[in-house]
């Protein structure tokens, strides 16, 4: 698993800010996979989210970022696949806890919900934070299995 690249994946709600964020991750000095969309142009958040899911899936990245309107429904899209943990950040705390308690390996944005610096810092302290691993380990294996 490539754990240096981060997939990013948008719809045309979070277009901007994932452009934002891609930037950041840029300049430090991260791979980053963009996975669209490249436009305000209207599109279905469910084929994003399918597409950053298959990236982690397959490697290509070991973190995603996800951005739609409100972080929602394309949080929920993700989800469907029992081995991506996507949460919503709507502050640091959210982002730190995702990591430590869930081990979330992405981490969803509402472009309409959530500033553009607010979004950084959470992006941030979301790569930043490890998994503490110990009682939380043994609720990531339900739920990482398949019904």
């Amino acid at each position: 698993m490539s754990t240096k690249t981060v997939a990013l994946a948008a719809d045309h709600g979070g277009f901007e800010l994932k452009n934002l964020l891609k930037a950041d991750l840029e300049e430090q000095g991260l791979e980053v996979l963009d996975l669209g969309t490249n436009s305000s142009d209207s599109v279905d958040y469910p084929d994003f989210a399918q597409a950053l899911a298959e990236a982690i899936l397959d490697g290509r990245a070991g973190r995603g970022v996800l951005v739609c309107g409100t972080g929602i429904g394309i949080g929920i899209a993700a989800n469907r696949y029992p081995e991506i943990r996507a949460a919503i950040a709507h502050h640091t705390t959210d982002a730190r806890l995702c990591r430590q308690h869930n081990d979330a390996n992405v981490i969803c944005f509402g472009a309409r919900t959530t500033g553009p610096e607010v979004a950084r810092d959470c992006l941030r302290v979301f790569l930043e934070t490890e998994f503490e691993g110990g009682r939380h380990s043994r609720r990531i294996e339900k739920m990482s299995k398949r019904p």
